[in-house]
C-alpha cells in the first residue's frame, strides 16, 4: 500500500538566469494525496509542468511506477495514467458527469476520434464508466 508510484529526484528548471525549481525531491505513494502550496512565483506550476512533461527539466529525473519518464512526451505519460486536472471543472457544461466520464474513457481507450458517435455505443466504454462510478461511489 505504501509503494512509491511517482518520484522526482533533484528536479531543476532554469529559464535563462532564473531558477524556477531547485533540487525538488518528491515521493508520492499509492493512494496518497498531496497539496502543493506556496506564494505566486514559488514554482508550483513549473513543477507540475515538469512532472507532466509540458516542460523538460534542466536537471533531475522523474520516475512513474518504476520507469524513468523524464524524457517521455506528455501524451505518452497520459497513456501511463498520469493526468493533470485544472481548477476549472466545468469544461463540458452541458454534459452530465456520466457523459463527461464517457468522453474521457473513450479518449483513454483510443476511441476519441469517434467523438461524433453517440455516447454509449461502446460496451467497453460503458463498462469502464460503470466501474469508475462504482469506485467513486457515485450513482448514475
Amino acid at each position: 500500500m505504501n509503494e512509491v508510484v511517482l518520484s522526482a529526484k533533484g528536479l531543476v528548471k532554469r529559464f535563462g538566469g532564473i531558477t524556477a525549481t531547485q533540487n525538488v525531491n518528491l515521493d508520492v505513494r499509492r493512494g496518497a494525496r498531496h497539496a502543493l502550496i506556496g506564494p505566486n512565483g514559488a514554482g508550483k506550476t513549473t513543477l507540475i509542468n515538469l512532472l507532466t512533461g509540458v516542460l523538460p527539466p534542466t536537471e533531475g529525473r522523474i520516475v512513474l511506477e518504476g520507469e524513468d519518464i523524464t524524457k517521455l512526451a506528455p501524451h505518452k505519460r497520459v497513456r501511463r495514467g498520469m493526468v493533470r486536472t485544472f481548477q476549472i471543472n466545468q469544461l463540458f457544461n452541458p454534459l452530465t458527469p456520466l457523459e463527461t466520464l464517457a468522453l474521457v474513457v473513450s479518449q483513454h481507450m483510443g476511441l476519441g476520434a469517434g467523438f461524433w458517435k453517440p455516447l454509449g455505443t461502446s460496451k467497453e466504454v460503458a463498462a469502464r464508466c460503470e466501474q469508475l462510478l462504482a469506485q467513486f461511489h457515485r450513482p448514475r
